[in-house]
């Protein structure tokens, strides 16, 4: 069905992207099968590219490089990676060419996105994602690539929110066990995830499709084309540098279009360097998020290592989990 859109003219791929939109959004009950890229051989080709905010520690991109290298990869860098537009890592036209050169690479088996900041939606509409569905890859990333994570679950592919290669930094022991678990995680050695407790977890168990990330993001893109829908999945969402008031408010926003009522379980991560209010909003993360989700009587985990902290677990999007939760420990696992 992509390969005859792309054919149409373009009054006819707004009509389909209309129809797309409406129906995407009414997923209800329906089991989706998201198709998975082929887990990563000695000899592979990893894929970097920038698609988002200006790299000021280039130390750390060539850092990331040499490891995947000395581990048995091919890796290669986007011809405009390191080149600095005001905000972005490059012009947007650059960016644009990067990432429609990973996209269409017809043999690389991942696709490492730089880092995150701001930019990947001044570039998604414009992207062809073709020769991807081709030959599919992992895009990788966290924070602002989310915007590609969403584009990849309704095109029906899975993706791999983790750590980016803006994130090999020294000391190498803050971030050693997030970067093992990428390596694992990509040659299919899939872990299960037992998190501590957290007495705000409201408990329970449930399974479903992964989905999320960033919450500015997910607030971002509803009423577009990477709006996605939650029924009957498991929403992971993770934040930061805002004020309460503000995840206050893009929560209630999630929660009007209906992603809380219809989701079966919710994953809370990392809220990272929350700004106090003034005067004081009152209320913690999580009392923020349960007076807006407990009426729904979903399992809800807070506290879980993924986001912009060094402990940053890669999480699969588009695939099944089971999410066990309790008030003394909890669960994440992968079905296989």
């Amino acid at each position: 069905m992509y390969f005859i859109f792309e054919q149409q003219t373009q009054p006819m791929k707004t009509f389909f992207r209309l129809i797309f939109f409406f129906v995407i959004t009414s997923m209800n009950s329906q089991n989706i099968t998201f198709t998975q890229p082929a887990f990563l051989q000695t000899g592979d080709t990893i894929l970097i590219v920038a698609p988002a905010g200006i790299i000021k520690q280039p130390e750390a991109i060539l850092a990331a490089k040499e490891l995947f290298i000395e581990l048995g990869y091919k890796v290669e860098l986007g011809a405009h990676v390191f080149n600095e537009c005001h905000h972005f890592a490059g012009s947007d036209k650059e960016r644009l060419q990067d990432m429609q050169w990973a996209l269409d690479h017809p043999t690389a088996k991942a696709i490492w996105c730089a880092r995150g900041g701001y930019g990947s939606v001044r570039i998604i509409d414009d992207l062809d994602f073709t020769k991807f569905a081709r030959h599919p890859k992992w895009m990788i990333g966290y924070s602002d690539i989310t915007v590609f994570h969403n584009k990849l679950h309704n095109l029906g592919f899975q993706s791999l929110h983790a750590p980016m290669p803006i994130n090999f930094k020294q000391p190498w022991p803050a971030i050693e066990e997030s970067i093992n678990l990428l390596k694992e995680t990509l040659t299919n050695n899939i872990p299960t995830y037992h998190i501590s407790g957290n007495a705000y977890n409201q408990t329970g168990t449930c399974s479903g499709v992964l989905i999320g990330g960033n919450l500015t993001i997910l607030e971002n893109m509803i009423g577009t084309e990477t709006c996605f829908s939650a029924k009957h999945k498991i929403l992971f969402i993770e934040e930061i540098g805002e004020y309460k008031y503000h995840i206050d408010r893009l929560l209630r926003a999630i929660d009007r279009k209906g992603y809380f009522k219809e989701c079966t379980g919710l994953i809370l991560g990392d809220f990272t360097d929350t700004k106090k209010n003034y005067p004081e909003f009152g209320q913690s993360i999580e009392e923020i998020v349960l007076t807006i989700v407990s009426k729904y009587n979903i399992p809800v985990l807070f506290d879980f290592p993924a986001g912009h902290e060094d402990k940053n677990v890669p999480l699969i999007f588009g695939k099944e989990i089971q999410l066990s939760v309790g008030k003394n420990n909890s669960s994440v696992k992968f079905y296989h």
